[in-house]
């Protein structure tokens, strides 16, 4: 993809995204992550129905009248997004690749993040961790995010959710909104899923396409995995195989659902041309 190119999505997405976090969707992610924290704010006269434990009895005496402290919630959080950026994610058969869907749910999180001041930082992994960028604050490092994101070089490797983690729990220690995007074609340790979404608020989003989980009847085919290079014929003309197809993923998409659950995290299963925004508006009114 050109630098052109580039720009030109990088401003598609972003007035896409505009209408999407508008006040409701802001306001549920306010809404939805609460603060590390109380800190002090001001001090004013008590009123009918305050706290007695919030009195300030120092100004109190100073003053013969009550006073008493207003507390704020210490708002600022870290968003961290860990995209996978293996080769089956750059692909697509409806309007977008699920690159570019990726890049515009990051700009979704990232400009509610950005309205809430909290951080966004991004780890890019496939088989191995490839780039971070740090978590910072602004409208200016979201859009470089979403530009990272699509102008990626995506890795012909399976990718390793496992080492992906481990680095998350590796560098950062103070609990922060873990969300990860990846189409989970590839195994991962759950014991890891599982220490993970202890230390971090975790939120998994499968990013799929419609051929991902059933194959049309197109004859006799080579397929290719894109990430491993291995290839295979099939009769799509069958209809055993096309079922067997279908139920295998049935089964595996089965499986990671009840992993997350398990694990005390939440998952989503978005498909590339669905509309996501209902999708992280009810996540965020659950929590």
């Amino acid at each position: 993809m050109e630098i052109k190119d580039i720009i030109k999505k990088v401003k598609q997405i972003e007035i896409r995204t505009r209408r999407k976090t508008e006040a409701s969707l802001m306001g549920s992610y306010h809404s939805a992550f609460k603060g590390q924290g109380m800190t002090f704010s001001e001090v004013r006269p008590y009123q009918f129905g305050d706290e007695i434990r919030r009195i300030d009895w120092n100004k109190t005496a100073r003053f013969q009248e009550p006073f008493v402290k207003v507390m704020e919630e210490e708002r600022e959080l870290t968003m961290m997004l860990l995209v996978d950026i293996s080769a089956s994610m750059d692909y697509g058969t409806k309007t977008q690749l699920k690159r570019e869907f990726v890049a515009e749910i990051a700009a979704t999180l990232g400009f509610s993040a950005a309205g809430n001041n909290d951080k966004v930082g991004v780890i890019l992994f496939a088989d191995k961790v490839y780039k971070v960028i740090p978590p910072k604050k602004g409208r200016k490092h979201i859009l470089s995010i979403i530009s990272t994101i699509l102008s990626a070089d995506y890795i012909p490797a399976k990718s390793n959710i496992d080492v992906a983690l481990e680095y998350m729990l590796s560098v950062f220690k103070k609990k922060s909104l873990l969300f990860m995007f990846s189409d989970f074609e590839d195994d991962y340790s759950l014991k890891i899923l599982r220490i993970a979404s202890k230390k971090h608020q975790f939120l998994g989003l499968r990013i799929y396409d419609d051929k991902d989980n059933e194959i049309p009847d197109i004859g006799y085919t080579l397929f290719q995995d894109v990430e491993t290079g291995r290839q295979v014929w099939a009769n799509t003309s069958s209809k055993r195989w096309r079922y067997q197809f279908a139920e295998a993923q049935k089964q595996k998409l089965k499986k990671i659902k009840e992993d997350f659950e398990n694990s005390a995290s939440n998952f989503l299963n978005i498909n590339t041309g669905e509309d996501y925004s209902k999708f992280l508006y009810q996540y965020f009114q659950k929590k």
